[in-house]
């Protein structure tokens, strides 16, 4: 079982439940639709990693994610996370009207931090991205078409969160490709204070 480190002990989350086309401005980069509900897609286990890494012979985009870890039911902890994508896969599969997760839920597709404890409203939180120490992605709850608190009401209504399970709240504008080489340092801010840093090489999978 892949795992997650949440304060001091190391946690095997059973699940990453994902929400897409979740701030207007990436539906517009991607020119897709605007989606009348929440749009949910799920990733397993194997797919959750610490180390970001891509094999060499396909090209996998990065959307970095607010994420939450869900205890007893609610919001429990704070982290970031990248989502990867085989974005041209993905492309196809929305074109015959099938399931992405060829392009979503392979092995290593959910890149995570570590988790800090977060029990309190959502609405003040924001996060940002770098690759090369150049900022590409940022995003703010208030930006958010669903809020966290709102999605995971919402999947509740369909499924059933077992502790430890993640929820990945969707990317803002700023998705590129992972080169190897590339540096990635994701931070979480509640209001003005920085609540957590994480930093990742991007290396060759094998």
């Amino acid at each position: 079982m892949q795992t997650i480190q949440f304060q001091e002990q190391r946690l095997a989350p059973s699940k990453v439940v994902c929400i897409g086309r979740n701030y207007l401005a990436h539906i517009q980069e991607l020119n897709n639709a605007v989606p009348e509900q929440a749009v949910f897609f799920m990733k397993p286990n194997s797919a959750i990693s610490e180390h970001l890494a891509i094999t060499t012979q396909e090209v996998v985009s990065y959307e970095a994610e607010l994420c939450f870890i869900i205890q007893q039911q609610r919001i429990a902890g704070v982290g970031i996370g990248l989502d990867l994508t085989k974005r041209h896969i993905q492309t196809q599969l929305k074109e015959r009207g099938l399931p992405w997760e060829r392009a979503k839920a392979f092995d290593g597709a959910a890149v995570l931090s570590s988790f800090v404890p977060f029990a309190g409203k959502s609405e003040a939180l924001s996060f940002r991205l770098f690759i090369n120490d150049k900022l590409v992605q940022q995003g703010h709850v208030s930006e958010m078409m669903h809020s966290p608190e709102a999605i995971v009401g919402e999947a509740r209504r369909f499924l059933s969160f077992e502790d430890n399970d993640i929820v990945m709240t969707g990317t803002p504008k700023g998705v590129g490709q992972v080169n190897v080489g590339d540096e990635f340092m994701g931070q979480v801010f509640h209001g003005e204070q920085l609540l957590l840093s994480q930093s990742w090489y991007a290396s060759v999978r094998c």
